[in-house]
C-alpha cells in the first residue's frame, strides 16, 4: 500500500470514528475534538466526511418519515414540483385534519416574501381551515385574488370565501370575484365576463405567481349539491358521463378532462391551466376524494399536493 493511499484509509478511519461518535454517541463537536485530541474545525470536517462518503447512513425513526417517503413518491409519479404530506391522526379516511397547518404553513412562507406577489385562491372548507390557521402579518406589497364567484345561489354571499378572508389576515390587497358561483346562463355568464372589472380579475387570476385550490368530489357530500349549486337531476347526470370531480366549481372526469356539461357552460370562476408552470397546489385529502385527486394529477389541473398519509397511499396504489 502506497503512502498515499495509507493515509487516505487512516483518514476514512478517522471520519468514521467521528461520524459514529456524533450521530450515534450524541457527542458535540467540541467533544468529538478532545476525544480524538484534535481541533474543532478537523473534527467539524470529518464529521463532514463521514457524511459525504457514505458513511453514516441516517434512518428517521418518526412516523412523519413515512409521510416524506410517501410525498416524494408521489412528486415521482406525477411529476409535481412538490408534494407534503401530513401524518393520518384519525381513523377516518376522509379526515382533512392537519391540512389546514400544513397549508397555512405553504401560504404563510409565499406571504414573508418581501418581492409582491399575486397569490390566487379557490374557495372550500379545508382552504378556509387553512386561512384560520395564518398568523396576522402585514403584507401590503401582495395581491390576494380570488378564483371563483362570491355570490351563492340564493344571492348571499358564500360561506368559505377564502380569498378574503386570507387578504384580511394579512393586511394584503385583496380582488373578490363579484360573480354567482354559477350564472343562471350561458348568456348571462358571458355578459358578467365582458365587465372591465370581472376581466382584469381574470387576468390577474391568471398571471398569479401561486395558486393554492381546494379539490370537491361529485356525489351527494359534494359541496357543489349540498350548497345547492346543482339539483339531483343535474348530480345523476354528472355521474351518468363519468365527472370525478370538481375545482374551483369546474367539473372533470377521472382522467382530469373538463365534462362537456350545461353546468361548465355557466361556471363564472377563472378558466383553469393545463400543466401550469407556476405551482398549483391543491390542497385535499379522503378517499371519499380519491378519484377527484387522481384526475387533477393526471391532467395536471393542479402540479403540487398537500395531502396526508391514508390518501397518499390510496393514490400510489392505484
Amino acid at each position: 500500500m502506497s503512502k498515499k493511499q495509507q493515509h487516505d484509509s487512516q483518514r476514512l478511519d478517522e471520519a468514521a470514528r467521528a461520524g459514529w461518535l456524533y450521530y450515534v454517541g450524541g457527542k458535540t463537536q467540541d467533544e468529538i475534538a478532545k476525544l480524538l485530541k484534535t481541533s474543532r474545525q478537523s473534527a467539524q470536517r470529518l464529521v463532514a466526511l463521514a457524511m459525504s462518503e457514505g458513511l453514516v447512513k441516517v434512518r428517521l425513526e418518526h412516523p412523519i418519515a413515512r409521510c416524506m417517503e410517501l410525498g416524494e413518491a408521489l412528486k415521482t409519479r406525477f411529476g409535481l414540483q412538490f408534494c407534503d404530506v401530513v401524518p393520518a391522526i384519525t381513523e377516518d379516511p376522509n379526515s382533512t385534519l392537519g391540512l389546514g397547518q400544513a397549508g397555512a404553513a405553504v401560504i404563510e412562507r409565499t406571504l414573508k416574501q418581501t418581492q409582491a406577489q399575486t397569490i390566487a385562491f379557490g374557495t372550500g372548507r379545508v382552504l378556509r381551515a387553512c386561512a384560520d390557521e395564518l398568523p396576522l402579518m402585514n403584507c401590503p406589497q401582495h395581491k390576494i385574488v380570488s378564483l371563483v364567484g362570491n355570490i351563492a345561489h340564493n344571492g348571499e354571499a358564500t360561506r368559505y370565501d377564502v380569498a378574503v378572508h386570507i387578504a384580511d389576515r394579512a393586511k394584503a390587497q385583496h380582488y373578490p370575484m363579484p360573480l354567482p358561483v354559477i350564472a343562471g346562463s350561458e348568456e348571462e355568464k358571458n355578459t358578467l365576463h365582458q365587465q372591465s372589472h370581472v376581466s382584469r380579475i381574470h387576468a390577474l387570476a391568471k398571471n398569479a405567481d401561486i395558486t393554492f385550490v381546494g379539490i370537491g368530489n361529485l356525489g351527494s357530500t359534494s359541496p357543489l349539491y349540498v350548497d345547492g349549486f346543482i339539483d339531483d337531476e343535474e348530480l345523476a347526470y354528472l355521474s351518468d358521463v363519468g365527472a370525478a370531480g370538481e375545482i374551483i366549481s369546474w367539473i372533470y372526469n377521472r382522467e382530469g378532462a373538463i365534462v362537456d356539461c350545461k353546468i361548465n357552460k355557466r361556471v363564472t370562476s377563472s378558466t383553469l391551466t393545463l400543466a401550469s408552470e407556476k405551482p398549483v397546489v391543491g390542497i385535499a385529502s379522503g378517499l371519499n376524494k380519491k378519484k377527484a385527486i387522481l384526475g387533477a394529477l393526471r391532467s395536471k389541473l393542479i402540479n403540487s399536493l398537500i395531502t396526508n398519509e391514508t390518501t397518499a397511499t390510496a393514490l400510489l396504489d392505484e
